[in-house]
């Protein structure tokens, strides 16, 4: 029995393709809004986060020597900063090893079916051309009767050629009588 089709699925769009188009263009100005939006929020929290993490130095006044551990300070911190940097960096490889080697995993899963065997299925020539043309094969072709006839007999007859003594041919060419018939033959007719 056929499912009947929702109403609303039968029914045809009553949107025009310039109100489409329209339509379409206002949802790609918005999202360029909201998307400019999010980069403004992340500079301003990239910035907030400077401000809390670093203060401005105040180095008016100051010696060398006070110069000098300030400058040792800011070195130090630098340094756990970055050694935070790398485990984290080590984490985030990590991670995305572990995700891959999982998504390796699933898909190994997933294509683990049963491959049917395949068979060979004889079509004519006439069946191939029709499922390509459709209904416009007209012409019928007898790829077989095109093909050229060979009898048992003239086989046979091939096979039996006559078989002689190949060392009678071999004493009628030795000594000078069968020199002369070569030499006789390489001349030719012509003499």
């Amino acid at each position: 029995m056929p499912e009947k089709v929702p109403e609303f699925l039968q029914r045809k769009s009553k949107i025009s393709a310039s109100r489409k188009l329209m339509l379409k263009s206002l949802l790609v100005a918005k999202a360029k809004e909201q998307l400019e939006q999010e980069m403004e929020e992340k500079e301003e929290q990239k910035e907030q986060y400077l401000g809390e993490k670093s203060p401005p130095l105040q180095t008016s006044g100051m010696s060398y020597a006070e110069l000098q551990t300030l400058c040792a300070v800011l070195h130090a911190k630098v340094a756990t900063v970055d050694e935070e940097r790398y485990d984290i960096e080590s984490k985030v490889m990590h991670n995305s090893r572990e995700i891959k080697d999982l998504n390796i995993k699933v898909l190994d899963l997933r294509g683990k079916f049963k491959r049917p065997s395949l068979r060979r299925v004889r079509v004519s020539a006439d069946a191939i051309l029709c499922s390509l043309l459709g209904s416009k094969h007209k012409v019928s072709l007898d790829l077989r009767a095109n093909l050229k006839s060979v009898k048992k007999d003239d086989t046979e007859k091939e096979k039996t050629v006559e078989v002689s003594d190949w060392r009678k041919n071999v004493e009628a060419m030795s000594g000078m009588e069968g020199r002369k018939k070569m030499f006789d033959a390489a001349k030719g007719p012509n003499q």
